[in-house]
């Protein structure tokens, strides 16, 4: 496996890309919109400086792994010649049954396609192409080129040979790669979506402030950052969006979203993408500030 191409641009398609180029692939990063590709190189050279800087990679390292990545607009082009697909688009069913129906037309037909969706079923996914035995779920985690973690998703007909390939490659990228079989949320967002849903009921019940359900939860849980802030990285249409995917899939009213989850995306407020969710974030700056909504 030598040539990778990544569909999607955005945080974890660079992310993505990312760590296959440092890791010597050749990376045809393809996204519809020539602007989100500009901006991808961007943060991948940022986050190689940075890497630089800190003394984890050479300068000549860094400049190996920019020209590893080629980007395009044209699936078409971007597809070429590839042994592996990894699709990293937005998490919407419709969106990623399009793509892969697409990606199958268009890939060799040796190529094995992989999606890093977080909650859609493999199984869903892998029935829109002509080769489900090749489709695959790589979970990556963000930010992806520093979390160890992929998560290994086998759909109904993913092929044994396909996962230890894939489990191979992960591995390689200096992964952790952990297998899974393919029901609503995996492992990771089964256990952890209900979580965040369940310290926003906490909050729209008023038992405790934003700030104090954040701090029982770093201090008596060892958690690296509250659930509610975490809310706001994952942004909190994504939250949703699993949210949705698990109560449609499990018809369990346990996984049922939280009003106030759902009233915070229809206004807009999805966390730090937006600029404010459960708390208010300004360019630089780190500081955690509850959003004026939630102050008492």
């Amino acid at each position: 496996m030598k040539k990778i191409a990544v569909i999607g641009a955005g945080t974890m398609g660079n992310g993505i890309a990312h760590v296959c180029a440092l890791k010597n692939f050749n990376v045809q990063l393809v996204d519809i919109s020539e602007a989100v590709l500009e901006k991808a190189v961007a943060t991948v050279t940022n986050n190689l400086d940075r890497m630089v800087s800190k003394e984890k990679i050479t300068d000549a390292e860094k400049r190996a792994a920019l020209q590893n990545i080629q980007t395009f607009t044209n699936m078409e082009e971007g597809l070429q010649e590839i042994d592996l697909v990894i699709e990293a688009a937005t998490e919407n069913v419709n969106l990623k049954l399009k793509i892969f129906k697409q990606v199958d037309e268009l890939a060799p037909a040796e190529a094995i396609l992989a999606s890093n969706t977080s909650s859609i079923s493999l199984t869903k996914i892998a029935a829109a192409t002509q080769r489900p035995e090749k489709v695959i779920g790589m979970h990556f985690m963000n930010p992806v080129p520093v979390m160890k973690l992929v998560e290994i998703i086998r759909g109904y007909s993913t092929s044994n040979e396909v996962t230890q390939s894939i489990m191979d490659l992960s591995k390689t990228l200096g992964k952790v790669p952990v297998e899974v079989n393919d029901y609503p949320g995996f492992v990771a967002n089964r256990i952890l979506i209900p979580m965040i849903n369940e310290a926003i009921y906490t909050l729209y019940e008023g038992v405790a402030g934003v700030t104090e359900i954040d701090t029982v939860m770093k201090l008596g849980m060892a958690h690296p950052m509250g659930p509610l802030q975490l809310a706001d990285f994952i942004g909190l249409d994504v939250v949703l969006a699993i949210t949705q995917v698990l109560h449609q899939g499990f018809g369990n009213p346990k996984y049922a979203a939280c009003p106030l989850l759902t009233n915070m995306v229809t206004a807009g407020k999805l966390g730090r993408k937006s600029g404010e969710g459960f708390y208010v974030y300004t360019k630089g700056s780190k500081d955690l500030i509850v959003a004026p909504s939630f102050k008492s």
